[in-house]
């Protein structure tokens, strides 16, 4: 909920300071953990959220660039992804220095085989996260990304590693919200398993000056530590619990960083972008043939860049895939001087 407190006019005097002041002022009155929309029956029933808990799901993006929804998924849907991409998981950590991770080896993209037997409709193309993109994008989010991070046990001999705070927006970007992360954890997520830790707000303050690293190379998107240690004054990380079956939806701008896996077991996370209807991203998702029918019918609210290829095809490449900063998340022909 959005606590009375928490949306109160500041003070009239800001002191010498100003606009610095007045920041402060309203993010210490913030709390560092995310916004959880209880979603009711009836709405998992109709499958559309009532006029409150968008407003409450709405207003968090806008305001922390990160919100949950509470228990959309139904279990046993996740649990058989899940089983399939522990076990791709622990083929790509066996590719050591050749494999697609993101930061530090603890830490892999890692994308969901895109075939009619693993494609759930709920997990990918979940109504209730798409209204809420809606709501804050535009009609018709692009979804143009289908992929996911997922935190490894630390191999014997080796330290668990966090990655850098960093930013997925690691190119000049606009200053409205444009893309939205649609985060599925496919078990419950906590510290002990690599929850991913966030800096709610961030997504309003953050530049290009912010960041350390080259656009497209493995470590891209760092922010920097003098800012790092000036916002943690101001508003705190948080490493949330997320309970399996939720939905997360996060600003691409959010700083945030993968913590260390100190489970026995792989963590995955789904990510899929939705990109608002006016920003011209140019990636495509590749979807076996079979598919076609079952995206046109319950992916009639986004727009899917999609690409289809035989099921084999898709077998035989879901796993070559690039680490997380290797894809472009900038857009074509954008407007230079605004």
């Amino acid at each position: 909920m959005f606590p009375r407190q928490m949306l109160r006019t500041a003070p009239s005097t800001v002191g010498r300071h100003g606009t610095s002041e007045l920041r402060t002022y309203f993010t210490r009155n913030l709390s560092s953990t995310p916004v959880s929309v209880a979603v009711t029956s009836e709405e998992l029933a109709t499958k559309r959220l009532g006029w409150h808990n968008l407003e409450l799901a709405t207003r968090a993006l806008h305001r922390d660039g990160l919100v949950v929804l509470q228990d959309v998924i139904e279990h046993p849907k996740l649990d058989e992804l899940n089983r399939v991409m522990v076990q791709d998981a622990l083929r790509l950590q066996a590719l050591g220095d050749h494999g697609p991770f993101n930061y530090n080896k603890g830490n892999i993209q890692q994308d969901p085989p895109m075939t009619e037997t693993h494609f759930e409709p709920s997990i990918f193309l979940n109504p209730l996260a798409t209204q809420v993109t809606t709501s804050v994008l535009g009609p018709k989010p692009r979804l143009a990304f289908m992929s996911g991070n997922s935190a490894l046990p630390p191999v014997p001999g080796t330290m668990p590693q966090s990655q850098p705070v960093h930013t997925d927006a690691d190119f000049d970007h606009p200053e409205s919200p444009f893309a939205l992360v649609v985060n599925v954890p496919l078990v419950d997520m906590g510290i002990n398993n690599g929850s991913t830790e966030v800096w709610l707000g961030t997504h309003n303050v953050t530049s290009m000056a912010a960041q350390e690293g080259k656009q497209g190379d493995r470590a891209s998107g760092r922010i920097a530590k003098h800012l790092l240690e000036q916002r943690k004054q101001e508003r705190a990380p948080c490493q949330p619990l997320v309970k399996k079956g939720s939905i997360v939806i996060r600003d691409l701008r959010l700083w945030h960083a993968g913590k260390p896996n100190f489970s026995d077991d792989v963590r995955v996370m789904l990510a899929m972008i939705h990109f608002a209807p006016w920003y011209r991203n140019a990636m495509t998702i590749e979807f076996s043939r079979d598919l076609e029918t079952v995206l046109d019918r319950k992916g009639s609210e986004l727009s899917i860049q999609r690409k289809f290829v035989t099921e084999q095809a898709i077998l035989d490449g879901y796993l070559s895939r690039g680490y997380g900063n290797s894809y472009n998340f900038d857009q074509e022909s954008r407007l230079e001087h605004f």
